[in-house]
């Protein structure tokens, strides 16, 4: 499993050369940086820890300072494992970038979705509101929790009132559009979690079909010389 660390910097759309428009998320994915390696001898399973972003030394305690030392770099605000044996090959101190990704490969992109405050079980769940007229009684309640009297409990898995968003999700099996290494970004066919500038996971994804034949995109400006 491959895996880079990156920040969702937001949408847009391109077209393939038979007209297509596809909407694509951007997530800039800066140089990633091998700090760990745990192995089966020392921690009983394979992983590559890698960081992105750098902090400035008087924003990290010593333990970062000294930890990120150990791979010649500075501390970084984003740290995470990547399990699996097929990153094991880099060695602490690389330097990983977008390249390791092609086009028409899918991913798993997780992040942390947007928080969106404390709700209701209608814009939380999904919920139907109740009768709007004004003798009703009943709008925007969550409606009986009883279990027919047969056991005098609320069951668990009900949707209720709560935190709604703020939590780390995951998109599966999303096509990678295009890889541009020179300036540090990737497309990514659809949408994925979290708000503009948030950090994001990219990893290979488990799904049984790994990759497809990448899509042919417009370029604009090969078509602007051509026209000039």
């Amino acid at each position: 499993m491959k895996g880079l660390l990156g920040r969702k910097l937001g949408m847009t759309q391109v077209f393939t050369a038979d007209g297509t428009l596809i909407p694509v998320s951007v997530v800039e994915v800066l140089p990633n940086v091998v700090l760990q390696k745990k192995t089966m001898e020392s921690d009983n399973y394979e992983a590559v820890q890698l960081g992105v972003a750098d902090v400035k030394e008087q924003r990290a305690n010593k333990s970062e300072i000294a930890h990120a030392a150990k791979a010649n770099t500075a501390p970084k605000k984003f740290v995470r494992e990547i399990r699996g044996s097929e990153m094991m090959e880099h060695e602490v101190g690389a330097v990983l970038t977008a390249g390791i990704f092609a086009a028409g490969e899918f991913v798993d992109v997780s992040g942390t979705s947007r928080g969106k405050g404390y709700n209701g079980a209608i814009v939380r769940g999904n919920q139907k509101t109740g009768p709007k007229a004004h003798g009703s009684g009943y709008h925007r309640g969550i409606g009986s929790l009883a279990s027919q009297g047969i056991i005098p409990t609320i069951k668990k898995g009900g949707v209720m009132p709560g935190q709604h968003g703020g939590f780390t999700t995951t998109n599966q099996h999303l096509e990678i559009v295009k890889i541009d290494e020179e300036n540090n970004y990737i497309l990514i066919k659809g949408n994925i979690p979290g708000p503009r500038r948030g950090f994001v996971e990219i990893k290979s994804t488990v799904k049984r079909v790994k990759s497809k034949d990448p899509v042919e995109l417009v370029d604009y400006a090969k078509e602007d010389s051509n026209n000039a």
